[in-house]
């Protein structure tokens, strides 16, 4: 840690001023989230992305500090003394701003309060909402054709201020492109103003709310005439607005709210260790991924036979992985065995699906069989009964599961050994009223199911609501037909199956659900 002197002689840590975009999580910069990652504590504004705020370590102090309006958790000279406070404790601060510190942020505000205190600071600049916004709404704020220049104004003032400081005959003859931050209250009086000072009353104009995110709601209309839309629309803050010609080019350039998902929030039920991928899958393609992990895996309660099996392995004629789970799990026992890989020199190896398939692959070992269906049937219909008539058979997997596949191996002339590997159970820490929340208020539009105890724990956690009314008009989307039949008879629909009976395939057929015209 850089610690220093501050005033009295206390040792004291060093504060970070770190710009986190104005709300997608990939506007932070490399060196941003490295501060975030390593701070002790964390003061984060109302704007900072909540997936950068959970970046932070497990041990970092979290410290909410937003302003939303008129309600402020702290005032500003509360937020300027707690970062001295704080620093002054010997502590690595990052006071994570939603944009850049500098662009009204009060961050040289901050700033010069520390530099007083003699608390050392560092500025990691951000990505402006200014900037960003418009760019997510397909408006450039400068272009050659249209715009030289750009001027950013703030649309909110110090309410304590005798006079305005904003010029406005100057901003009326600004042949340039303007960007009002904090503007949506003002908003009648920014275009009356610009207006009475000589700025067309027909001149394009655009509110980007919510900019860069899955909320994000873009309204396009005229210097005259937005402040009315803007009602009629039910606009409010956050919202950036843009004054110039080269708002027009939304028309040309729009690309973010073009995304098939975009402001779909899905449900993602799957364990929470294994839901990044989907989760940054489904922010790629403009949705807005909420996280409810409602099974967690977890060692099984005896190894004992599968350390059996781990030492007799070269004994068994075929060992198949039925998922990436039971990969994972199986192969995190042999090593914590001391065991040799080279013991499975014997057996042939055969995977349920492609992404298992990979991750044996990705051990070094051959894969001799890859199931053509993803599910156990697919494995049964891939051998001959001569390859499986006599043979011995090693299954490594869940402690639940369906028993096509041994029971299939059994019946036509195999020996079948199930061990358990692992075992799915429902987390205990899980915000389930957060989730009946949400659903109550309509503000899910889908629910992914990976496997069929991902159904069976979602139903269990939410046991005493009324599933039919929270799921009305909720999309169900399954990764396969083994899923799919648990949800029914569950008593759940199936709006969406995937095809491939992978994650990959499942979330390709989200998208191409939601890129098809919805009813």
């Amino acid at each position: 840690m850089d610690t220093r002197y501050g005033k009295e002689g206390t040792t004291s840590g060093i504060v970070y001023l770190v710009g986190a975009g104005p709300g997608d999580p990939g506007l932070i910069t490399v060196k941003g989230l490295r501060k975030v990652q390593s701070a002790d504590v964390l003061v984060y504004d109302y704007l900072a992305a909540g997936e950068i705020v959970g970046q932070a370590s497990n041990h970092a102090e979290l410290i909410y500090v937003g302003k939303k309006g008129a309600r402020h958790t702290l005032e500003q000279a509360q937020i300027n003394t707690l970062l001295i406070q704080k620093a002054r404790e010997g502590k690595t601060i990052v006071r994570l701003k939603g944009g850049d510190p500098y662009v009204f942020g009060r961050g040289g505000e901050e700033a010069q309060d520390l530099r007083a205190a003699g608390v050392p600071f560092e500025i990691v600049p951000g990505v402006t909402s200014a900037v960003a916004a418009p760019a997510y709404a397909g408006i450039p704020v400068t272009h050659r054709d249209h715009a030289s220049m750009v001027t950013f104004v703030t649309g909110h003032e110090d309410p304590t201020k005798a006079t305005s400081s904003v010029d406005w005959s100057y901003l009326a003859a600004c042949p340039g492109t303007l960007v009002f931050l904090m503007g949506v209250k003002n908003l009648p009086t920014i275009s009356n103003s610009l207006i009475q000072h000589g700025k067309a009353p027909d001149l394009p104009a655009a509110l980007v709310r919510w900019g860069t995110t899955p909320r994000q709601v873009s309204l396009f209309s005229t210097l005259g005439d937005i402040p009315m839309d803007a009602v009629k629309k039910g606009i409010k803050a956050p919202a950036v607005l843009v004054v110039g010609s080269v708002a027009a080019l939304h028309t040309e350039l729009g690309w973010f709210e073009q995304k098939p998902l975009f402001g779909k929030r899905i449900l993602v039920t799957r364990g929470r260790e294994q839901s990044r991928k989907m989760a940054e899958f489904i922010t790629e393609q403009g949705g807005d991924p909420i996280l409810f992990p409602t099974i967690e895996i977890v060692a099984p309660n005896d190894f004992g036979p599968v350390d059996e099996a781990i030492k007799h392995a070269s004994t068994y004629d075929w060992i198949i992985f039925t998922s990436v789970n039971g990969v994972e799990r199986f192969f995190a026992r042999l090593f914590e065995l001391n065991a040799d890989i080279r013991s499975l020199w014997g057996p042939k190896i055969g995977a349920i699906g492609p992404i298992t398939a990979q991750t044996l692959t990705k051990l070094g070992l051959k894969v001799d069989l890859l199931a053509k269906q993803f599910i156990a049937e697919g494995v049964l219909d891939a051998l001959s009964d001569d390859a499986i008539r006599g043979k011995r058979f090693l299954i490594p997997r869940a402690e639940t599961a369906r028993e096509a596949l041994p029971e299939g191996l059994k019946a036509r002339g195999g020996e079948a050994h199930v061990v358990s590997v692992y075992r799915t159970v429902a987390p205990e820490r899980t915000n389930v009223a957060h989730i009946v929340d949400l659903l109550t208020h309509k503000a899910v539009d889908a629910i992914t199911f990976t496997s069929s105890s991902t159904v069976t724990h979602f139903k269990d956690m939410l046991k005493g609501e009324n599933l039919g009314k929270l799921l009305d008009g909720v999309r169900l989307a399954s990764i396969g037909p083994i899923t799919s039949e648990t949800l029914r008879k569950q008593g759940l629909p199936v709006d969406i199956e995937a095809e491939e009976y992978t994650v990959p395939g499942l979330l390709a057929a989200l998208r191409k659900f939601y890129s098809q015209p919805q009813c």
